[in-house]
């Protein structure tokens, strides 16, 4: 029998050992059992404190145990935590109307609650079913090397062969293209219901889209009667210095998939659609029992109800320019590239080092990510400041030149 109770008396080696007897091995092996956070930091159960630049990858907008996050969802599950969707509840409402108004979609459109972003996906996956005019649109386009999640609807949508070839076949009809405007001119016509769209692949490693190939997208989808459907999931809720990426663009899309950062932490997802594609969906046709309870609907409320009161979308947009500035002053020529937007940031490597950085700052008390072996991922919490800034350079410069005298002798190697 496991034993339960108080895991900070007992050594790495025990906890690691008791993940790996309970836990499904389709997770990896943690990094590490944490314990608590606070603001831009997290502690482990050995007392280690961490500067966490990832935020749960891109979902604690607050960072950790921020007070007014803590208020709300206290209240709420000392008031109301679950209703079931038989009934509506006021922070539900107040939360859709919100996010009606962020978006952009306003009168018009509506809100499908679920509990996670590939939940989101699951849902606008049946909007795109719906979308079929007469008959002909059976068609979905999405990106290759693109992630729209794990659930197999979501994960046939998923541009990543390897990923997805251990679980075929998967929905039928879902074609991956190429990242270019030529590519997605071919494949544009009256047989695509719907195409799916990040507008930035964060776990591709924080890739930008070409020049105007959103722009494109949306006249093609207008042309053909499909409906451009954007995954915001990673990219949304401020990160890159707008409510959302495509709002930089001037781009409406028919609908949006949000996600991670609404609440914090608490499991939260939604659709959003506009205009035409918000009459799609008919009563009975989705539906989800914890999809916009009162205790998420709480916490996502509190969670934009802040960012908009201390100007986090501001902050995001400042000090991504530091953060990028901070990375460009290190001078590795390992480092070839910043990508992203706001606080939503990719580098990338000359050399397949980025798993050996990112492990590197771990153990130096950093957090980031290595989504592949030549790119970092680093998406710290909005609240982030000067100090947290400086202390980022101190370590992250540090990391990368750890990694250096690796990199020459491989060289050296290769010449012999």
């Amino acid at each position: 029998m496991i034993e339960t109770g108080v895991i900070a008396d007992t050594g790495t080696d025990h906890w690691r050992e008791r993940f790996g007897a309970v836990m499904m091995r389709s997770l990896a092996s943690p990094m590490a059992m944490l314990e608590r956070g606070e603001g831009c930091y997290v502690w482990d159960v050995e007392g280690k404190r961490y500067l966490d630049f990832l935020a749960g990858i891109a979902v604690n907008a607050l960072g950790h145990a921020h007070p007014v996050h803590v208020e709300a969802v206290s209240h709420q599950v000392a008031t109301l935590a679950h209703v079931s969707n038989y009934f509506a509840s006021p922070p539900q409402l107040e939360l859709a109307e919100r996010l009606l108004r962020i978006t952009g979609a306003g009168v018009g459109g509506r809100v499908f609650f679920c509990n996670s972003g590939a939940e989101s996906i699951e849902a606008a996956i049946k909007l795109a079913r719906l979308n079929r005019g007469d008959g002909r649109r059976t068609k979905i386009i999405s990106l290759i090397n693109s992630f729209h999640g794990r659930t197999m609807g979501s994960l046939s949508l998923t541009g990543k062969a390897a990923m997805r070839e251990p679980f075929e076949p998967l929905l039928a009809g879902v074609e991956h293209i190429p990242t270019t405007i030529d590519e997605l001119e071919k494949a544009m016509d009256g047989t695509v219901a719907a195409i799916f769209i990040e507008p930035i692949k964060g776990e591709a490693g924080v890739l930008d889209l070409p020049d105007g190939f959103l722009e494109r997208a949306r006249e093609l989808a207008t042309e053909t009667g499909a409906l451009l459907i954007l995954d915001e999931i990673q990219t949304g809720i401020g990160r890159t210095g707008t409510w959302f990426a495509f709002q930089q663009l001037g781009v409406v899309p028919d609908a949006v998939c949000v996600a991670k950062g609404i609440a914090g932490g608490v499991p939260i997802g939604a659709l959003v659609t506009f205009g035409a594609a918000s009459d799609l969906f008919q009563p009975g046709q989705h539906g989800s029992t914890f999809g916009g309870n009162p205790l998420a609907t709480a916490a996502g409320n509190a969670v934009l109800g802040e960012i908009e009161r201390a100007g986090l979308i501001e902050n995001a947009m400042l000090r991504g320019a530091q953060l990028r500035g901070i990375i460009e002053a290190i001078g590795s020529p390992l480092i070839t590239e910043i990508r992203g937007k706001g606080i939503l940031v990719g580098v990338g490597l000359s050399e397949p080092l980025a798993g050996a950085i990112a492990a590197k700052a771990f153990e130096l008390g950093l957090i980031i990510n290595a989504p592949n072996e030549t790119s970092i991922r680093i998406a710290p919490p909005l609240i982030v400041g000067d100090a947290e800034l400086e202390e980022f350079r101190a370590i992250f410069t540090q990391a990368i030149r750890s990694v250096a005298p690796i990199q020459d002798s491989a060289q050296s190697e290769a010449q012999e």
